[in-house]
């Protein structure tokens, strides 16, 4: 065991005010008025308008449509989120599944096919994924906006490395059971891979819920507008003498910020152990 020393301390105190403080500076920012905001900058005390700002930014409408709240747009984005990280998951459990357990011909060059699909970032594929999406109609849908982005390399690539660290005795112990391929994987390996999916989940959650570009692209309906859409349309708002809602841009990067760090806490222990057993 290693003697915790006080400089160690001071290093991870340091460097959780250095994480911490841009957020309290955002929450106690978004308390003052905008036009506080604009005359004396960012704030770091808080300011007699917590309530009203919230209070605007999650039920009052608006938009050009005048039918978009706050709280509509966290939905969508939580159901972004949500769809990305489920549907990813299921996927690349499968793809893994099939690649270590089933003896099929190029098997581990399929593999690197899909592994080297991460030199291909989402800015590089987005034009022929619009193509895709728009001739087959799922503009201004949850499908157009979650299922062409649901094929994940990362995900396949750490179920397999999970997978192979899974006892071939296991295996051999199901098929003596009378176990098919289906009931091993569901009553075997998906309880066995709960502490890689709350990892998994975790990560691909993040990722769908901070998604810009895509859904920039994929909507121009208000109705399916996500939280990241709303903080910049706050922002670009610049007419004649017209202030930007500083507070509201900033409340809603508070609440965009909620989510994520939810999910982290609840499976903190679970991501932990996803990321550090998978090579066991």
């Amino acid at each position: 065991m290693y003697k915790t020393k006080p400089l160690d301390h001071l290093v991870l105190i340091i460097g959780s005010l250095f994480l911490v403080l841009p957020v309290i500076v955002a929450f106690m920012t978004s308390t003052h008025t905008a036009a506080e905001i604009h005359m004396n900058g960012l704030a770091l005390t808080p300011g007699n308008n917590f309530v009203a700002t919230y209070e605007k930014v999650l039920t009052q409408k608006g938009g050009f449509t005048g039918q978009v709240t706050g709280f509509s747009m966290v939905m969508n984005s939580l159901i972004l989120g949500i769809g990305f990280a489920v549907g990813k998951i299921v996927l690349s459990m499968m793809a893994a599944y099939a690649i270590v357990y089933f003896r099929f011909r190029f098997a581990t060059l399929a593999f690197w096919i899909i592994f080297t699909t991460l030199l291909l970032p989402l800015e590089v594929r987005i034009m022929p994924s619009y193509e895709v999406m728009s001739k087959l109609g799922l503009l201004n849908s949850y499908t157009g906006l979650i299922v062409p982005l649901l094929a994940s390399a990362t995900g396949t690539f750490y179920f397999r490395q999970f997978f192979k660290s899974v006892p071939d005795e296991l295996l051999e112990a199901g098929r003596i059971d009378g176990a098919g391929p289906i009931k091993f994987f569901i009553d075997v390996l998906i309880p066995l891979s709960r502490t890689m999916v709350a990892a998994i989940f975790i990560i691909m959650f993040v990722y769908g819920w901070n998604q810009y570009l895509w859904p920039m692209l994929m909507t121009n309906d208000e109705s399916f507008f996500t939280l990241m859409r709303g903080i910049k349309s706050i922002l670009q708002v610049w007419v004649g003498s017209q202030l930007p809602d500083y507070n509201e841009a900033f409340a809603l990067a508070v609440l965009a910020m909620l989510p994520p760090v939810m999910i982290v806490i609840i499976f903190q222990s679970w991501f932990i152990k996803g990321l550090t057993e998978s090579d066991k």
